[in-house]
């Protein structure tokens, strides 16, 4: 396993970060202990979850699976932990969002879950415009300040949040953010305006969710596959028919470089300079053990032309993108 800095820190992780959000929906916490078991053995130290995973309204279902495996004893330690605030977690009006109230709260509710008494990457799930960034940075200061929490990211930030949320931070002589988890892949790779630019200049980590663009860069499903579920909730799968001609393009790709559509997709991210560690969601054990080929594929410059003939990207950064 590689490990790199996250960001501009100096705190290694894992190439790949393991994603939790389908521990409790689609995966046994059986199944879910013996990933993470595996995971560790592997060499993954980066996890990640949030508060909201689980699909029950306030119960935190994957931060309490994540927190019975640590619970088992001599885990924490192996573990760079992440997880996310601001999703509701209750029917009240500061059950949610960004305020200093729900981030002390939060924070509590996700460590007491975790059964842990700190958590290493504590992320903003999603930008609140209703409450100021003094006011967050405030309460994330205090959680620094009481061992709670190491390090703060982001997540979902446009390119100026991430700018205004560092000038802020920077005024306060805090550390501010250490990375931006976006929404990144062959298939969705608007934040090269923006996101990317901006988290290079600011020394932030980029750790890309959905790298297989929700089962799209997995390649064409079978006829069983498709109506077993894989790959896709039924709302996608409208995309995947229409799409189809630019798959199986993209797949004749992969098979002149001999390599799966999935490994291809996640090589490509872990070829970006700026990209840290893009998320595997495995569902099994088979494919958490799949996804490491993407760790030994290089990816030539010719490969790269052809993935970006397919896949053409917004055509550079801002502003010369759209500028002129």
């Amino acid at each position: 396993m590689e490990y790199v800095s996250l960001g501009r820190t100096g705190l290694k992780v894992s190439r790949l970060v393991l994603g939790t959000m389908n521990f409790g929906p689609r995966t046994t916490e059986a199944d879910s202990f013996t990933i993470m078991d595996r995971a560790l053995e592997l060499g993954l130290n980066f996890f990640d979850t949030a508060n909201v995973y689980g699909q029950k309204l306030g119960e935190g279902v994957t931060e309490g699976i994540i927190g019975r495996w640590f619970a088992q004893g001599g885990r924490r330690q192996q573990v760079v932990l992440a997880t996310k605030v601001n999703g509701r977690m209750g029917t009240g009006p500061n059950d949610r969002r960004l305020s200093a109230y729900n981030i002390r709260h939060a924070c509590d509710e996700s460590l007491r879950r975790l059964q842990t008494d700190h958590i290493d990457l504590y992320q903003m799930h999603h930008i609140d415009r209703e409450t100021p960034c003094e006011e967050i940075w405030q309460a994330m200061e205090v959680l620094v300040q009481q061992g709670k929490v190491l390090y703060v990211g982001s997540s979902n930030f446009a390119g100026w949040h991430l700018a205004q949320a560092q000038c802020a931070a920077a005024s306060r002589h805090f550390m501010g953010l250490v990375s931006e988890q976006c929404l990144y892949n062959l298939s969705a790779r608007t934040v090269e305006l923006e996101i990317l630019p901006a988290c290079r200049s600011y020394g932030l980590g980029v750790i890309p969710w959905s790298p297989l663009g929700g089962g799209l860069l997995g390649g064409v499903p079978t006829k069983a596959q498709a109506k077993q579920g894989r790959r896709g909730e039924p709302s996608r799968q409208e995309e995947f028919r229409t799409r189809r001609a630019q798959i199986k393009d993209y797949e004749g790709v992969c098979r002149k470089l001999g390599e799966k559509p999935a490994d291809v997709a996640l090589a490509w991210l872990l070829a970006n300079p700026v990209v840290t560690s893009p998320i595997i969601g495995p569902r099994t054990l088979e494919q958490l053990e799949g996804s490491l080929r993407s760790l030994e594929i290089k990816l030539g410059p010719e490969v790269m032309a052809a993935l970006d003939e397919v896949w053409p990207g917004p055509g550079g950064e801002a502003p010369e993108a759209f500028a002129w």
